[in-house]
């Protein structure tokens, strides 16, 4: 059976998204101290900064696209592309990358089927995004799931995370499929 690829979602200026826009616009107005609740905001409401968004946002305040660009690059915390419904945040730090982290990245590279350059795997489901240090140092190597933080990984015990992950989203879909009847 052919695995499931959804499309990565376009953002389109238009319907319940430009009535988000209008409103963050209202609520915000012109200040330029507003810039990082106002991506705080985007990034909130639709998983990612979509560009047409702070476009838009931009043109209606009169606050610079670069002033919004600025902040959103310098922040780890803001993204320009969807992100999946799970994400996983590998630690690469020196500790971590001593006790294995490399090949832990790897093993969920290939499992999410991620390939270079991509952080997102084609159905959605799962970002992995590799970070320098995670602050964990004594239970390297570091994976967390969900914001859940998981210490001394090996490979099986990333692999079986990933296959529960996996699970409970196959039931949520089952229930979802069962509820439509």
């Amino acid at each position: 059976m052919a695995e499931k690829t959804a499309e990565k979602p376009q953002f389109v200026l238009e319907g319940s998204n430009l009535e988000q826009l209008r409103d963050i616009c209202s609520r915000y107005g012109a200040e330029k101290g507003t810039v990082i609740p106002i991506l705080q905001e985007l990034e909130s409401s639709f998983g990612y900064v979509p560009e047409e968004a702070v476009n838009y946002i931009a043109d209606e305040t009169g606050i610079p696209r670069s002033h919004f660009f600025g902040v959103a690059t310098f922040y780890a915390q803001f993204h320009f592309k969807p992100r999946g419904k799970n994400i996983i945040t590998a630690c690469s730090g020196t500790a971590c990358h001593v006790k294995g982290s490399e090949r832990l990245i790897n093993a969920l590279a290939r499992e999410l089927d991620i390939h270079d350059g991509e952080d997102t795997s084609p159905d959605m489901l799962f970002t992995l995004e590799k970070v320098n240090c995670v602050g964990a140092c004594s239970i390297a190597p570091v994976v967390i799931f969900n914001k859940v933080v998981h210490g001394k990984m090996s490979t099986d015990k990333t692999l079986k995370e990933i296959k529960k992950m996996k699970g409970a989203g196959a039931e949520n879909n089952e229930d979802e499929d069962n509820g439509q009847g």
